[in-house]
C-alpha cells in the first residue's frame, strides 16, 4: 500500500508488473547489444549474422521492451482512474537490519545477476551457433542435404555458408532472408522441387563474395593440370594428359591481360542473355572492351527472335557464370571413380573395376539404402561369376572397392531428391556437358562476321599425353588420339559420357570388336585402345 503522504500524481507509472517486466527486457537487450558489439569491434572477420544480431534483432527485443514498458504505463493509469489514491503499489522498503528483508534483497541480485549473465552468454551462443555451417545445413534446410553433402566434400568446405549466400553487412543478409520467405514456406508444406533449382538468382554478385579471397586481377600465366583417366578395359589402362592452362588475368601489372580471366576483368563488360532456367542455353553475347568497344553475336545455328531476347535472362557474367558449382560439386561417375583410383581407394588391379563401377553408381535407384544394398551386390556378383579366383584370393580389394563406391553415391547422387551432375552440370570445362561451349563453340557470329572462337590452344595447350608420349613432347594444341573424319567438328559430350564407357556414335555392326586402329590408321603410332 502507498503512505500517507504520497499522492497518485506524484507515483511514478512505472510502478507495476508489467512495467517491471519490459524493464527487465530492456535490461537483458542492452547487454546483450553491447556484448555483440564489442565482439564485432574485436573480430577479425566478419560476420552477416552478427551484424543483424548487433544492429537489428536484439535492438528489436529492446523496442518490443520498451513498448511493453509504456503499455504497462498505460494499464496503471487506468487502475489509478478506476480507484483510490491508496491502491497505487509501493516501494518494497529496505531495511538490512531485518533478516527477512536482506534475504528478500540478496536473492533479487543472485537470480537478476544470472539473469543478465545467462541473455549474454544466449547472445554469444546465438551468434556463434548461427555462423556455424551446421546450422545451415542441417537444423534450419534439412532439405538440402546434398548441397551440404556435397559442400563437405569439397574444396570450400572451410568458407562458411554465409560468406558465399550472404557476404558482409546487414543489408544483404536481410535481402537473402526476404527472398527466401517462400523457400520456408515451401520447406514447412514439402512444396520444394527435387532436385532443388539452381543457379540461385537471389545470390549476391561474385564481386561481394568470391572475389574477397579470388582477385582476377591478380591471376596471371599459366598452370599445369594433371588429368588420370582409367579405361573401361580389363586392366583399367591408366591414359594421362599434361595441360597448361591459360589462366591469365587482368592487370597489365602482372602480365598480358589475356587468358581465361579475361572474362573477369573490370573493364572487360561480357553479357549474355539465356534462354533456359539454368542459364545451358545462350544465344546472345555482348562484349564491351577495355576501349569501349562493343560487339553483339548471335547464335547462328539456332538465331534468337526479338521476343526471345526480350524476355530471356539478361546478366553481365561474373564468377559463377563458369565457377557455378563451386562449393556443391555433384561429380559424374566416371570422374568419381578415376579420383578414386587416382587416391588408391580403389584398386586397377581388379579386372573390369573402372567399367563396373561407374555401372553400378549409374543405374537408377529410388532410395539410397537401395543403392548401398545394389551396389554391393551388382560388383560382388560380377567378380564371383565371371572372376572366381579373383573373388576368393582378392576379397578384401572387392569388399573395399564395394565401401567406396557407397561412399562416392551417398557424396554425389540423391535419389530423394532427384539430384547428381546431371541435375546441376558442371560449366566448368566441356567434357560432360556444354560448359565453355555454351558461347565457345564457333557458331556465334557477329554482324561483321567476327566470330567467338573455339580454338582449344586459346584455354589450354597439350604438353603431354600417355597414348602417344613422343608426339606431344612438342607443345601445341589438343590432337584426339583418335582421327574423327566427319565428327571432328562435333562438341566432346557428342561422344564422352560420364556415367558409360566410350559407345561409337556411328552403329559398327560386326566390326564393332576391331581396334580402333584398323578403321582410323592415323592412330597406327599410338597405343590400341580395347573398345
Amino acid at each position: 500500500m502507498e503512505t500517507k503522504g504520497t499522492s497518485a500524481r506524484t507515483a511514478s507509472l512505472l510502478r507495476n508488473y508489467i512495467s517491471f517486466v519490459g524493464v527487465a527486457i530492456v535490461i537483458a537487450s542492452l547487454v546483450s547489444v553491447t556484448l555483440l558489439f564489442l565482439i564485432e569491434i574485436t573480430s577479425n572477420g566478419e560476420n552477416p549474422y552478427l551484424g543483424i544480431l548487433t544492429y537489428i534483432i536484439f535492438p528489436a527485443i529492446l523496442i518490443f521492451g520498451l513498448l511493453v514498458v509504456v503499455v504497462g504505463m498505460i494499464v496503471e493509469r487506468r487502475r489509478r482512474r478506476k480507484g483510490a489514491p491508496q491502491q497505487i503499489a509501493a516501494y518494497p522498503k529496505l531495511d538490512l537490519n531485518d533478516p527477512h528483508a536482506r534475504h528478500a534483497f540478496f536473492t533479487f541480485l543472485l537470480v537478476t545477476f544470472f539473469f543478465v549473465s545467462a541473455s549474454a552468454f544466449g547472445s554469444y551462443r546465438a551468434f556463434e551457433y548461427t555462423e556455424s555451417v551446421a546450422f545451415c545445413g542441417t537444423t534450419c534446410h534439412t532439405v538440402m542435404k546434398p548441397e551440404y553433402t556435397a559442400y563437405l566434400a569439397g574444396s570450400h568446405a572451410r568458407v562458411p555458408c554465409v560468406g558465399c549466400h550472404v557476404g558482409g553487412g546487414a543489408g544483404w543478409y536481410v535481402r537473402s532472408k526476404l527472398t527466401g520467405a517462400y523457400q520456408l514456406y515451401s520447406v514447412t508444406f514439402n512444396k520444394y522441387s527435387r532436385p532443388i533449382k539452381s543457379p540461385v538468382l537471389s545470390m549476391r554478385p561474385a564481386q561481394g563474395t568470391c572475389e574477397q579471397c579470388h582477385w582476377p586481377e591478380k591471376f596471371y600465366g599459366q598452370q599445369m593440370k594433371v588429368f588420370n583417366r582409367y579405361g573401361y578395359d580389363e586392366q583399367n589402362t591408366l591414359r594421362q594428359r599434361r595441360m597448361l592452362i591459360n589462366v591469365g588475368g587482368g592487370s597489365a601489372t602482372t602480365g598480358l591481360v589475356a587468358g581465361i580471366h579475361w572474362h573477369m576483368n573490370i573493364a572487360n563488360e561480357v553479357t549474355y542473355v539465356s534462354t533456359d532456367d539454368r542459364r545451358q542455353v545462350i544465344p546472345w553475347v555482348r562484349i564491351k572492351d577495355r576501349q569501349g568497344n562493343v560487339t553483339e553475336y548471335y547464335d547462328r545455328t539456332r538465331p534468337p527472335t526479338p521476343e526471345q531476347l526480350a524476355s530471356g535472362n539478361k546478366r553481365r557474367m561474373d564468377c559463377v557464370d563458369c565457377h557455378n558449382r563451386p562449393a556443391h560439386t555433384y561429380q559424374p561417375p566416371d570422374v568419381a571413380v578415376d579420383q578414386a583410383f587416382v587416391a588408391g581407394r580403389l584398386d586397377p588391379s581388379l579386372p573390369y573395376l573402372k567399367k563396373q563401377a561407374v555401372e553400378a553408381l549409374s543405374k537408377s535407384y529410388e532410395t539410397t539404402p537401395e543403392a548401398v544394398n545394389g551396389i554391393a551386390s551388382s560388383l560382388n556378383d560380377f567378380y564371383r561369376t565371371n572372376y572366381p579366383d579373383v573373388y576368393s584370393q582378392k576379397r578384401q580389394l572387392i569388399d573395399g572397392a564395394v565401401t567406396e563406391l557407397q561412399r562416392i553415391f551417398q557424396t554425389y547422387f540423391f535419389p530423394e531428391m532427384k539430384t547428381d551432375w546431371q541435375a546441376h552440370p558442371n560449366n566448368i570445362g566441356h567434357l560432360y556437358s556444354a560448359g565453355c561451349f555454351r558461347c565457345h563453340d564457333g557458331e556465334h557470329v557477329s554482324s561483321d562476321g567476327k566470330v567467338i572462337t573455339n580454338n582449344c590452344s586459346v584455354c589450354h595447350t597439350m604438353i603431354y599425353d600417355s597414348m602417344n608420349p613422343t608426339a606431344s613432347v612438342k607443345m601445341g594444341p589438343f590432337v584426339h588420339p583418335i582421327d574423327l573424319g566427319a565428327l571432328a567438328e562435333r562438341k566432346c559430350e557428342f561422344c564422352h559420357k560420364a556415367n558409360k564407357p566410350f559407345q561409337h556414335p556411328i552403329n559398327l555392326g560386326d566390326i564393332s570388336q576391331f581396334q580402333c586402329v584398323e578403321c582410323h590408321p592415323k592412330t597406327r603410332d599410338a597405343p590400341q585402345i580395347t573398345k
